[in-house]
């Protein structure tokens, strides 16, 4: 059983590469699914982002609107270092515990799709590290059309991240999921059968 670390950069398509991954048969352990499941309504973090950002940020039905709270942070690289000192530690220990659940099954693999692993050091828990690669062009044009966001906006996001290019030096290995759909799922078969069988 291998444990990789994976991660990109904003709309360069972890998502896709995950579903790729768990059709052979890895466990995906999604540090983005995880940062929702600690600020749902009841958890103590959401009342830490609620003390911290304002009732503005939680929607009529009392769940956080990530988008709202996303214009702030993005904006504001105090307001983002505040927020994530109010998750990350929360999300790292729900991390751990996924893993150790993980490494107690069968599955070939175990992958941690964590967007910010260089930006935070985490590249060491891991035997090697997955890239998923889009160039920077392609990650705003994909935001643009996503997220509905206008350029500045765009970059913006990926000010808020290494550079994608900087990424991929630091990568073990890496995916280009830049074009059609079809060629990203070659490139994750053929590393599967090199890096996992």
């Amino acid at each position: 059983m291998r444990l990789i670390g994976v991660t990109g950069g904003i709309a360069t398509g972890k998502s896709t590469v995950d579903r790729m991954l768990a059709a052979h048969g890895a466990v995906v352990i999604d540090a983005d699914e995880l940062a929702r499941d600690v600020v749902r309504p009841g958890e103590p973090a959401l009342d830490e982002v609620i003390a911290r950002f304002g009732r503005g940020v939680i929607r009529p039905d009392g769940s956080l609107d990530r988008a709202r709270l996303g214009d702030i942070v993005f904006a504001d690289p105090d307001a983002r270092e505040d927020l994530e000192r109010i998750t990350h530690p929360r999300i790292t220990e729900l991390t751990g515990k996924r893993i150790a659940a993980a490494l107690a099954g069968s599955a070939p693999l175990v992958a941690v799709d964590i967007p910010l692993l260089f930006e935070n050091a985490r590249e060491a828990m891991f035997e090697g590290v997955l890239l998923v690669y889009a160039p920077r062009e392609v990650q705003i044009e994909r935001l643009r059309e996503r997220n509905g966001l206008d350029e500045a906006e765009a970059l913006q996001r990926l000010a808020a991240q290494l550079p994608i290019d900087e990424k991929r030096d630091r990568a073990t290995w890496v995916i280009d999921n830049s074009g059609a759909l079809d060629a990203t799922s070659q490139a994750v078969d053929g590393w599967w059968e090199t890096a996992v069988r």
